[in-house]
């Protein structure tokens, strides 16, 4: 009996529960909870609230100093039921800031505030133990580092200004994690982390620049991704003065439809600059949803410009200060005009990229030429196409409309001078995979079956070669489909040369 009444003792000693109550509180807030700060946040406030409440219970003031007259071995403990509050303290402020991070909606750059907030409350901690448990004095040991300190400082002088300069920085916030910037020296890149002494930057061409704190807080930089994170982007295009500059700003008007790599709002502009005897410069503005996107719109603007002015038989001028270049372009110019339309349109599609001249011109002889005004839906999805269309100018927009929803359709691309669409109905039997409707005035030329077929009994090999080219399509259309709205095609079909084959009779 002796021995519970023993255990019983031992239990009610506030020292012991103290202790315990500490060790239940650590194994359970930086070790169970270390994942899920929320709730090791509510662990840590009910645990200082405890200690708060036992020590208090007992007479024992965590924030003063300890009696004088007790006994070293009632201070040693003591000592420790003090310290163990403090720690209490600190990591409840700590567990405090790091919710408040995650509350905040987005991580800090590289935790570097937070580490700083989180240090504070580490030396407040420690400073307060040597005062209360300890009973030094505080105002005198700083008094004394402080020697000490400018030693280190000057010792540490480059360190500590990027540590000073990262600290402005983040209270300041001129960027962000994932911002592009432009430093003063050309330098461009993503931001991917900032810390103690650098901002690491990650350039287009993959390589990592890290840029002290100290000359980032110094140099003129450029935050492409503020006030949000669309760009703009001007590009000047020089044309030969062969019309008038209304139908040039009308045809760049038609090039900038015909994208999809661009925003529509704000609408997109298109400028006269100047007008001389060799060229008419026309400036065009337009917006990308990132700046990551500025390449990739560029090159899809520059080969629209290209096939939007050959459709329309307007040739680029040369620079301004290229005198010679003027009589090459015009005889380029020349020589192409003198080519049908037919054939140039033939020329740009790949389907037919292996035929000869001769079968070129033969095909090109059963062209037809066919116009659809603005809006005209000219193809049905699923219809089946008995020819195929090339667009010799204009825009128009594919569009397929969703199973079981009524009047929503996903954008699946745009047509420019020199696509084409009916393939799939002219040599197999298959069904458009959207509808297509004209968004300005478009001229088509067309090839039927009846067209075509004469080649394809001279020369049955082309129905392989036609098969292979129709089948990357194929499987090129169909992920386009699936990235962008998770519709499926018809999968790409080993026999599709031997159905070409039995349609057209070979």
């Amino acid at each position: 009996m002796s021995s519970y009444g023993d255990i019983a003792q031992l239990a009610a000693d506030p020292i012991v529960q103290t202790g315990a109550l500490a060790a239940l509180g650590t194994v359970s807030t930086r070790l169970a909870l270390r994942r899920r700060s929320e709730r090791q946040l509510v662990s840590q406030l009910a645990l200082f609230a405890a200690l708060t409440a036992l020590l208090m219970s007992q007479g024992i003031v965590p924030y003063a100093p300890g009696p004088q007259h007790a006994s070293g071995l009632l201070r040693f403990f003591l000592g420790l039921a003090k310290i163990a509050w403090w720690i209490s303290a600190a990591w409840a402020l700590i567990s405090l800031v790091r919710v408040f991070v995650i509350f905040e909606g987005r991580a800090r750059e590289g935790r570097f505030l937070q580490d700083l907030v989180v240090g504070i409350i580490y030396i407040g901690a420690a400073l307060s133990v040597i005062a209360y448990v300890f009973n030094a004095p505080v105002g005198t040991l700083i008094a004394t580092s402080g020697a000490i300190a400018v030693i280190f400082g000057l010792a540490l002088q480059s360190t500590l200004s990027d540590v000073f300069s990262g600290i402005a920085l983040n209270l300041a916030r001129p960027y962000g994690i994932g911002d592009w910037l432009v430093l003063g020296n050309a330098i461009e890149g993503k931001v991917v982390e900032t810390n103690w002494r650098a901002t690491h930057l990650l350039t287009g061409a993959n390589d990592l620049v890290i840029v002290p704190n100290s000359d980032l807080a110094k140099a003129r930089l450029t935050n492409l991704s503020t006030p949000e994170p669309s760009h703009g982007v001007t590009l000047t295009i020089r044309l030969r003065p062969t019309t008038a500059p209304s139908a040039m700003i009308e045809l760049m008007h038609s090039v900038l439809l015909s994208s999809t790599s661009i925003l529509r709002t704000p609408e997109p502009s298109v400028h006269v600059t100047s007008l001389d005897a060799n060229a008419v410069e026309l400036e065009v503005t337009f917006r990308v949803a990132d700046v990551s996107l500025v390449g990739i719109a560029k090159t899809e603007i520059l080969d629209l410009t290209y096939r939007h002015a050959k459709a329309a038989g307007l040739a680029l001028a040369p620079p301004a200060d290229s005198g010679l270049a003027v009589a090459a372009s015009a005889s380029g110019s020349l020589s192409a005009g003198l080519r049908a339309t037919q054939l140039r349109l033939l020329d740009a599609v790949p389907l037919f990229a292996h035929l000869t001249e001769d079968e070129k011109e033969a095909l090109a002889s059963t062209m037809t030429r066919r116009t659809f005004r603005k809006g005209d839906v000219f193809v049905e999805q699923g219809s089946v196409l008995k020819s195929l269309m090339i667009l010799r100018s204009g825009v128009a927009v594919v569009t397929r409309g969703r199973e079981g929803a009524i009047g929503e359709a996903a954008e699946l691309a745009r047509l420019a001078p020199g696509d084409f669409f009916g393939e799939g109905g002219l040599l197999t039997g298959a069904g458009e995979p959207g509808s297509i409707t004209a968004l300005t005035p478009v001229v088509v030329y067309e090839i039927t079956q009846e067209g075509l077929a004469p080649l394809m009994r001279d020369r049955p090999t082309i129905a392989d070669e036609l098969g292979l080219l129709l089948s990357r399509r194929t499987a090129a259309e169909q992920s386009r489909l699936d990235e962008r709205n998770g519709s499926v095609l018809p999968r790409s079909d080993p026999g599709l040369t031997a159905r070409i084959r039995h349609l057209f009779h070979l």
